[in-house]
């Protein structure tokens, strides 16, 4: 089979680390306050020299070392981000700049937080018509430079960073096995961000308040693990295998409440299913990637374990893939 295997993985986040103390400085919240509803105790915040791009270029460059590969062997660079550096020219283009990765084209994909699975599926479909090529695949996000620093709701959630792995043809059965995405945007006003103000004055909108996070989250709560949970069943049944051959489940960091209302519906044991919200909030499009790299180089995973993949996001955005590492 030609579906495409991870050959490497790598991630780059901000060095500044701001705690649940700092963000009490700034508004009414508390440590408190902020664990026991998110379970989120610190998050990276970027910096000068920190843009979206240079976080995206940076995971890129250590999921290409990790691969085994130099630059020049990547043939198609794909970032999935929110938060790119500028509207035009795609993030995607900009890392290829700084990687020097003249060899290889480049684009983005908007899928908010399911982002990086989005983007996984789309290079899994280039491998299969061509398995000799070598994707770079990134979630990054800067998502400081889109929340509202005095809603509590918000800021408090949102991290900085970026994720990314390089993908190769599989061999035998490992690689991508199976995968389900979905999409509704009847729902886009539970979790949106506006552009900003239209240079039209005929397309304005006379309710804009500024180009932040805007997000309903006892709604988004609901539908997240309803949503996740039936692509989770969907993907395994597609793929004959049960939940208790999962060896790691890598959701999409956005809150502890929503992680393990996961992991009971899907009737999973804590050390199956992997955490990092704590450490990183949430960082959109790259708390996959992140998190896979950390369970990467923790040496969690061996040869044929079955790890899966599972998001939600705004538009609204959701799906689950499940690979054989």
């Amino acid at each position: 089979m030609n579906q495409a295997m991870i050959l490497g993985t790598g991630s780059a986040v901000p060095k500044r680390i701001l705690s649940n103390n700092d963000l009490a400085k700034i508004v009414d919240t508390s440590d408190e306050w902020i664990t026991t509803r998110t379970g989120i105790k610190t998050r990276r915040k970027a910096g000068v020299g920190e843009e979206t791009s240079k976080l995206a270029a940076a995971a890129g460059r250590r999921a290409i070392a990790d691969a085994g590969l130099e630059i020049q062997d990547i043939d198609m660079i794909l970032v999935a981000t929110v938060t790119g550096d500028m509207i035009m020219p795609s993030c995607a283009c900009l890392v290829q700049k700084h990687l020097g990765a003249d060899k290889s084209f480049a684009f983005d994909v908007n899928a908010a937080c399911s982002g990086f699975l989005y983007a996984f599926s789309i290079a899994d479909k280039y491998i299969r018509a061509d398995p000799s090529l070598k994707i770079l695949v990134i979630g990054a996000e800067t998502m400081s430079s889109r929340v509202d620093w005095q809603d509590r709701n918000t800021c408090v959630i949102f991290g900085d960073g970026a994720g990314a792995v390089v993908l190769g043809g599989g061999t035998g059965d490992r690689g991508l096995l199976a995968e389900k995405l979905y999409s509704d945007g009847e729902l886009y006003k539970l979790l949106y961000i506006e552009n900003a103000q239209s240079m039209n004055t005929d397309l304005r909108n006379p309710d804009y308040d500024g180009s932040y996070v805007r997000m309903a989250g006892r709604e988004v709560f609901k539908y997240a693990v309803r949503a996740m949970a039936e692509a989770v069943y969907v993907v395994l049944d597609k793929a004959q295998v049960s939940a208790a051959e999962l060896t790691l489940v890598i959701p999409h960091q956005a809150n502890i409440r929503i992680i393990n209302k996961l992991r009971e519906t899907l009737n999973l044991s804590p050390e199956k299913v992997y955490v990092n919200v704590d450490k990183y909030g949430n960082t959109s499009a790259a708390t996959i990637p992140i998190a896979l790299d950390e369970a990467n180089r923790e040496g969690r995973l061996q040869p044929g374990d079955y790890v899966l993949f599972c998001a939600f996001g705004g538009g609204f955005t959701w799906g689950a893939q499940l690979v054989s590492w």
